[in-house]
C-alpha cells in the first residue's frame, strides 16, 4: 500500500455525551463534533500535559472541539462547566487514542 492511500482530509464527527448523570442535569444529551484525524502537534501537546499544567488542557480543547459547521465552540474567556468539560476531554482523549478509526473502513 503506498503511504498516500492513507492521507486523507480530516472529517467531522459528531459526539454524543449522554450518560444519565448529564441527560438528567441537562434535560438532554450534550453533542459536538470534532474532527477524526488530528495532527501529531496536537498529539504531543495532549501528552506534554503535566499534573502541574492541567488547565493548558482547556487551551487544547479550544482547538479540537467543534460545531457541526467545523467552527470553534469557545472563544476566548469562554468556559464549559466542570462536569461537560471532563466528559468532552475524556470523549476527546479516547477518539485520539483510538488509532484503528484513522485507518480502517467504515
Amino acid at each position: 500500500m503506498k503511504l498516500s492511500e492513507l492521507a486523507s482530509k480530516p472529517q467531522l464527527i459528531k459526539i454524543t455525551i449522554d450518560d444519565e448523570a448529564i441527560v438528567e442535569k441537562y434535560n438532554e444529551a450534550v453533542e459536538f463534533w470534532m474532527h477524526d484525524r488530528h495532527s501529531m502537534d496536537t498529539f504531543m501537546k495532549l501528552a506534554n500535559v503535566k499534573e502541574d499544567n492541567i488547565g493548558s488542557i482547556s487551551q487544547i480543547m479550544k482547538e479540537i472541539v467543534l460545531d457541526e459547521k467545523g467552527n470553534k465552540i469557545l472563544d476566548d474567556g469562554e468556559i464549559l462547566p466542570s462536569d461537560i468539560m471532563m466528559k468532552v476531554i475524556t470523549q476527546v482523549v479516547d477518539r485520539l487514542g483510538n488509532l484503528n478509526g484513522q485507518t480502517t473502513s467504515k
